[in-house]
């Protein structure tokens, strides 16, 4: 399973970043663990200027913007092992 973390306080972006995680995760057909991160203590831990963030497995791989649907299903496909 994929653990992914959406770091904003909860904004409309953020959960539009978390909504397109669930989206693109049912479409290649992988598990997903959607957490939303929103105390300021854990998203200042991976060191992004701007939110919302989006760490998949562990890793910061978007920061400051809603990514499109087709970059994070390629980095769920990379997770996954299907990159």
């Amino acid at each position: 399973m994929i653990q992914v973390k959406v770091l904003g306080p909860g904004c409309p972006n953020c959960t539009r970043l978390a909504e397109s995680v669930t989206r693109a995760a049912a479409g290649l057909g992988v598990e997903a663990a959607v957490e939303k991160v929103t105390g300021m203590g854990a998203i200042v831990q991976y060191r992004i200027l701007a939110t919302p963030g989006l760490v998949v497995d562990g890793e910061l791989v978007c920061s400051g913007r809603v990514p499109t649907e087709a970059e994070i299903t390629g980095w769920l496909a990379t997770a996954a092992g299907r990159g």
